[in-house]
């Protein structure tokens, strides 16, 4: 299991980011990550399941997911979906702050459940259509999603334990930014803590205690999330897509993708070539 903070960069043309989930395909599993943003997953068709503080949470069509600001979540998605993904920069919630510049929204089913998913899927065709003014009606509907969000869903109270565990993802932030960046590289604990100026006892802590995970799964996590994506995307052979990505050897990297997605390197390969032929027929 891995866990990562991932960056967020809204659209050119939106004061916010929206996309189509990555693994509509299927045969996908994101691990565990966190970002400052707060996400929305809308989904449309097919099934998704998340994992938030260890509890799954199966999405149905027409239900969707709100993840708040460095909250560690990971999705699986077997089989094909179509989800609608919505990225709000957490700045944009700035005056509904509770404590050290922290807000936090409840998952329970509210009543405008139902009135949310139909704002986020007209942002998502007019977006996607793009006609004269678009934009400014896209904007319109955002404002009133954030105002569903801030009146309906926020969370008024938070414990002293959120707020330190929050401060915590925030200092691990730039460390999980770095290892994704020189991930193909030979990263070491006493490495990486040296670069930072911490301890390798307390740089130790920091992963197990706020992200359960070791340090070095989750170096390996980085990797096969990047070789799966080459999986995916080019028609490189399972040793060199290993090498490349930081791996051992072919052997190393098809042991831990296996223990992940239940298949060998080779298989999902096949697997993913066999969908997208379909697709194109």
């Amino acid at each position: 299991m891995k866990s990562g903070h991932e960056l967020i960069v809204p659209n050119e043309d939106l004061p916010f980011k929206l996309f189509l989930f990555e693994g509509k395909n299927g045969n996908y599993y994101r691990e565990r990550h966190w970002h400052n943003s707060i996400e929305i997953f809308a989904l449309v068709k097919g099934s998704l399941t998340f994992y938030l503080n260890n509890k799954a949470f199966l999405l149905r069509p027409g239900e969707f997911m709100l993840i708040n600001s460095n909250e560690l979540h990971s999705v699986a998605s077997p089989k094909a979906n179509e989800t609608i993904v919505l990225q709000i920069p957490v700045k944009a919630f700035a005056k509904y702050f509770t404590e050290e510049n922290y807000i936090r929204f409840t998952h329970g089913e509210r009543v405008q459940d139902k009135a949310v998913m139909k704002l986020l899927i007209e942002i998502y065709d007019l977006y996607k259509e793009k006609k004269l003014g678009y934009d400014l009606k896209v904007t319109s509907k955002y404002y009133q999603l954030l105002y569903f969000l801030v009146t309906k869903y926020r969370k008024e109270e938070v414990t002293v334990e959120e707020l330190k565990k929050n401060k915590q993802l925030r200092k691990l932030t730039p460390i999980t930014g770095y290892i994704r960046e020189h991930y193909q590289e030979d990263l070491s604990l006493q490495g990486v803590a040296d670069i930072f100026g911490y301890s390798t006892t307390y740089l130790s802590h920091m992963f197990s205690d706020y992200i359960h995970i070791g340090f070095k799964a989750y170096v390996q996590s980085i990797r096969l999330e990047h070789a799966a994506l080459e999986l995916r995307t080019t028609n490189k052979t399972i040793s060199e897509i290993a090498v490349d990505n930081g791996f051992a050897n072919s052997k190393a990297f098809s042991e831990l993708f296996k223990t992940v997605y239940k298949m060998l390197p080779s298989q999902y390969k096949k697997e993913i070539a066999s969908f997208d032929h379909k697709g194109h027929n």
